[in-house]
């Protein structure tokens, strides 16, 4: 009885090493689970940039050698056009989240002023930053949640506040991502303001 449970200890570690082996090997060969392709600058330019603009554009109010002219979604069909863009810019933020996604394709130029840092620092400072990057963009999906809200309300009041926020998220991200310690003027407020 001794004789086998010395052979069977040893067969026992053989088997449980190879089916680790075999799990750790399964693991390791799982693909990635996304396959960014895009970088994050082509996010912005061709679904973040123009369907903030349709969102931002919605509520406004010209003024002209006529008169005050306010605009704003009127029909139903208006304001879930509104909303089809405030829905997919609020998706594109998760698009932004997306490790492995590149700032710009090499060769591609990501400033457009001085201030602006280029592509390989924007992702050094991302990458350092990475929490403070997840934030900016769930506080751009928070605002442009704001948003579909005022649409679902048919506000365009909030709409237009909501705007603001999104504004606000936008630079406040690219104010600590792209252009980072750039100087931001500011003016005396104005008696009565």
């Amino acid at each position: 009885m001794k004789h086998r449970f010395r052979y069977l200890l040893p067969a026992l570690f053989v088997t449980l090493s190879a089916a680790l082996t075999a799990c750790n090997k399964s693991i390791e060969e799982e693909p990635p689970l996304f396959n960014p392709t895009a970088s994050l600058q082509e996010i912005m330019i061709s679904i973040i940039d123009p369907n903030a603009d349709h969102v931002w554009n919605a509520v406004s109010t010209v003024i002209t050698s006529e008169g005050i002219e306010e605009k704003s979604p009127q029909t139903d069909e208006e304001w879930a056009e509104v909303r089809q863009h405030a829905i997919t810019l609020a998706e594109a933020t998760n698009l932004l989240l997306i490790t492995g996604r590149k700032v710009a394709h090499e060769g591609a130029e990501t400033s457009t002023h001085p201030v602006e840092l280029g592509a390989e620092h924007i992702e050094a400072t991302i990458a350092k930053n990475r929490s403070a990057f997840i934030a900016s963009a769930h506080l751009l999906h928070t605002a442009v949640y704001e948003a579909i809200t005022a649409i679902d309300n048919k506000d365009p009041e909030d709409l237009l506040r909501a705007g603001e926020n999104i504004q606000r998220a936008c630079e406040t991200c690219h104010a600590r991502f792209w252009y980072p310690g750039e100087t931001i003027p500011t003016f005396p407020r104005l008696e009565g303001e």
